[in-house]
């Protein structure tokens, strides 16, 4: 393994430490990580795809062994996200449109999801409400195929969404948004097919580095962290993330 492996894989270790404290497998950390590294758009979303699948079955497998998961929550956000996600994995964005577009919704995303964790009032699960179940497949299928598109799973755009519409709490958030960034991986990942060969080959020292943070991270959320400090957390991943696709 060379130093710029070994650099990478302690980064993605971090990210996904992070971003699964808080429901997310961490795409857009990746991307922001891939893109200072000089990876082209590419590399970057197949990449970012397979180590976001792996995380992402991590997350969702803590959140369900502490009984986080209400599936009513997942399955309208999911029916549509998946076959769109999977069209939009199968269209690549030239570089020109694809950083400045990912980077300026992640900021948009963060921004609302500040202003959720400083003057939003933390809720227990009686508060929140059931997803419409027709406004959950449009969200869905919108989200699927632009987090297909841009190879970020999703996750991050659904969270301030569905916090902001009180469709659940933070942590019930975090357990939906594990598993549809789970379902929109996968699919995002077999529409990408024809660019495999763009995936680097050293890969899978960085999938055993995001499953240790991963594993870590989600354990953490699953169980530890209040509302407000996991909107907190998630709101400065964004923006960060954000400014330096955009930057």
């Amino acid at each position: 393994m060379n130093s710029e492996t070994l650099l990478l894989s302690i980064a993605f270790l971090i990210t996904a430490l992070v971003y699964a404290a808080v429901g997310q497998a961490g795409a857009s950390g990746y991307i922001a990580i891939m893109g200072l590294a000089g990876f082209g758009p590419l590399a970057m979303k197949t990449t970012a795809l397979s180590l976001n699948l792996l995380v992402a079955a991590i997350g969702t497998a803590m959140f369900l062994r502490a009984g986080r998961l209400s599936w009513r929550n997942v399955w309208p956000f999911a029916i549509l996200g998946f076959p769109f996600s999977m069209l939009g994995g199968a269209l690549h964005l030239p570089e020109r449109i694809y950083f400045p577009l990912v980077g300026v919704v992640l900021i948009l995303s963060a921004l609302q999801m500040a202003r959720t964790a400083v003057w939003g009032k933390s809720t227990g699960d009686e508060a929140a409400v059931t997803p419409p179940f027709m406004a959950a497949l449009a969200t869905g299928a919108v989200i699927g195929f632009i987090s297909g598109t841009t190879g970020t799973g999703g996750g991050v755009f659904l969270a301030p969404i569905i916090l902001t519409m009180n469709w659940g709490t933070a942590r019930q958030t975090a357990a939906t948004t594990a598993v549809y960034n789970l379902m929109n991986s996968f699919a995002a990942l077999v529409g990408a097919y024809a660019v495999w060969d763009h995936i680097p080959s050293m890969l899978p020292a960085w999938l055993v580095a995001v499953a240790v943070g991963g594993t870590i991270g989600a354990y953490i959320g699953s169980r530890h962290l209040s509302d407000r400090w996991l909107r907190g957390i998630l709101a400065l991943l964004l923006l960060l993330s954000g400014v330096k696709l955009v930057w």
